[in-house]
Order: C-alpha cells, then structure tokens, then sequence
C-alpha cells in the first residue's frame, strides 16, 4: 500500500523527523487560506499522486506571493500528471500539499528498503539528493551509498555514523543526522514498511535538517495491525479493477497487453507472461486466483478480466495443486454462461483431476479451446486474439 506524501510527512512529525510546516489542500481557496497562514516568503504548491517524478511534470512550484499561490493551485488542480511512474494514461491531481518554502544548503537522498537477498534493512543514501537521483544511481553507482542493517540486532548508532561519513556532513551535524535516521528506523520498523524515502533531506543554511519530501509503501499483509496506516488508504489513487480484486482476495495487476491471464500462484503467473511475450503477445495484467480458489472466485475473475476493455482474448494457466482442476473447470463453465465472454478464451489444465477438468469444458458446448501444454496455449491465444475472433 502507498500513501501521499502530506500523510507520510504526518508520520514522521510523529517520529520526531523534521519536516516543513504545511498542510493538505483539496481546492484553491484552502491553498490560499494555508499560505496565509504559513506567511511564508516562498510557499510551494506540490501536487499529491501515488507516484514519484512530479517536480519534472510540473506538479511541484514556487510561490512568491498569495496571488501566485492562488494561480499555482488553480493550474496543477485537476491537471493530468504524466511521469515514469504513472505510465502514459498519468494521474489527476485532486489534492495539494501547501508548505514553507526552506532555506536549502545541501540535498541529500536518503532511504530505508527491505533488502531480500540480504535479509536485512538496506539504507540507501547519496549527496546527490533531488529530481536527478535515477540518474545519478544508474550512471554513477559509486555516488549510491548502503549500509545495512540486520533486523535482530536493529539500528545502532554505528549504522548512522557510518553512512553520516561516507555522506561528508560536517562534524557538528554527525550527532543530528543519527537520531534522525533512527527516528526513521524506527517508524520503518514500527510501521510495516517496505519502503522510506527522503528525497531531497536537506540541511538548511543554518544547518538543520529537514525532510523536503517523503514516500512511504507497506507491506499490506501487516496492515491488519496497522490501523493508522489503513485510515490513509487513497482509493482514488488506485486502479479500480485492482480494488475489486483485492475485496475477493484476489491478487490482480493491471499491465498495458491484451492478452488475460488466469493464473494460480505468483511463479506461474510470471511463467506465463512469459510465455505469452515469448508468443508475440502482450499481457494485459497479472491475475492470481490463488491455491484455494473456488468456483465463485472463478467467476470473479473472469468479471475482473472482462472489465478491463483492452482484453483482446483470455488465457487461463492451471496447474492443479491445492486447487483441483475439476473446480476451476466449473467455474469456467458457470462464469462463461452468466458472463458474455466475447473473446477468444484458451484453458490449460494440468496436475490434480486435470483430466477431468478437460472433459467437463469438452462436455459443455462452450466456444473455447482446450490446451495441452503452455506454450501451445500461448500460441493459440495470441494468435486468436490477433485474429480478433468473438
């Protein structure tokens, strides 16, 4: 789960990590009445989406005056923010951050991200802090700074004092900067976080620190102990098909193809947008009905899938495990006839009562083909979607 940065920075006013004074804005005349407040002499107007890249876009500005804060809101407001995060279709700004402007000395990346391959609590930190760090990581690795943390141990001040010298601070700042990422191990941990972002944490003209911008994501299976967490859920800022998904404990990914895919388990899914692209296709999204999946939730799924107007054609991929393919079978058979399929639709079934899958979908008289193997049912759809068969 993702929240705003206005919720983020909330978080970290909790943890004692300092940030701008500032609030949310949800119209111009709410931006105007907190830049009066804030009497600031510079106010930035920072459009809030669920995505990185807005100061690039246009959604982050400098005001100078209440009527330039008035004429920023009216301009960002409902405006279309297009990143590489948000894809082309980009996302509508229908909220605002109105903060203080900050005297900047120096920017700084710093961050917090749980490091599989480590078992560890990566933190990830540069000089060169702001919109350019994708660059600066890709171009110059050396500049990209880790240390890392491991989780039965937890942080000590040895970890700030290591990653505050390979950052350059001055000596007088050293002993801020580790209480600050501190703070911030601590609301990482406490939180169920995957990730946390200051991007830029600058140190003022007078030496302070300050986080400029904040992002945090969740791990959404700790989110049931996460009360605080679950109350900033945006759903605006979420694809709706993936909301829909999620209430019948699907797991669901809208991706930019044409090709379904009806998968059980993660591995296989990946397997088979593979296969599909190996074929010449593109998947249209990532659907996982899960080891225990019912009729009922086959049903779903074929809804799901069929709401996206990009499908061109559906390709369910079972291996009979925990769920038994006679099972999915009749979910098929029910969800075919209540639901106008439309499209080419291609089931492979394999593993338990496989075998008695396929001859309850040979049985039924509906207008789909049956595969023997992956690959071949890869090659099928994409040919039948590409012919455009109804």
């Amino acid at each position: 789960m993702n929240i705003h940065e206005f919720q983020a920075k909330q978080l970290f006013s909790r943890y004692g990590i300092p940030v701008p004074r500032g609030r949310r804005a949800d119209s111009v005349e709410e931006a105007v009445a907190i830049a009066n407040e804030l009497a600031s002499s510079v106010t930035v107007v920072k459009a809030q989406i669920h995505a990185g890249g807005r100061g690039k876009a246009g959604g982050v500005k400098l005001a100078k005056s209440r009527d330039h804060v008035e004429a920023l809101a009216r301009e960002i407001l409902g405006k279309t923010l297009v990143t590489p995060q948000t894809g082309p279709q980009g996302k509508v700004v229908k909220k605002l951050l109105i903060e203080e402007g900050v005297s900047i000395g120096h920017e700084f990346y710093l961050s917090l991200v749980v490091d599989r391959a480590s078992a560890s609590i990566a933190v990830v930190a540069s000089r060169e802090g702001g919109m350019e760090i994708e660059e600066v990581a890709a171009k110059h690795p050396e500049k990209i700074i880790k240390v890392f943390i491991d989780p039965t141990i937890g942080y000590q001040p040895f970890h700030g004092r290591r990653v505050a010298f390979a950052l350059g601070l001055p000596k007088d700042v050293v002993n801020a900067f580790v209480k600050l990422l501190g703070s911030l191990y601590s609301l990482f941990m406490a939180k169920d976080a995957s990730l946390v972002e200051i991007n830029p944490l600058v140190l003022t003209t007078d030496q302070k620190f300050v986080a400029l911008d904040g992002k945090m994501n969740f791990d959404d299976n700790g989110l049931f102990r996460q009360e605080d967490v679950r109350a900033f859920r945006d759903l605006d800022e979420e694809e709706p098909l993936e909301t829909k998904a999620a209430e019948h404990n699907l797991n669901y990914v809208k991706l930019d193809g044409t090709i379904g895919c009806m998968v059980n388990g993660a591995g296989l899914a990946m397997a088979t947008m593979d296969v599909v692209k190996l074929a010449g296709g593109e998947p249209a999204n990532f659907l996982d009905v899960g080891g225990g999946a019912t009729k009922e939730t086959v049903k779903e799924a074929f809804g799901i899938l069929l709401a996206d107007p990009h499908v061109r054609g559906v390709f369910v991929n079972i291996f009979g495990g925990i769920v038994r393919c006679e099972r999915i079978a009749g979910g098929i058979i029910d969800a075919t006839r209540e639901v106008r399929v439309g499209v080419p639709l291609v089931v492979r079934l394999d593993g338990t009562n496989a075998d008695e899958g396929k001859r309850m979908l040979a049985a039924s008289g509906l207008d789909l083909d049956v595969a023997d193997t992956m690959w071949q049912g890869a090659q099928r759809i994409v040919a039948l979607a590409q012919k455009g068969r109804a």
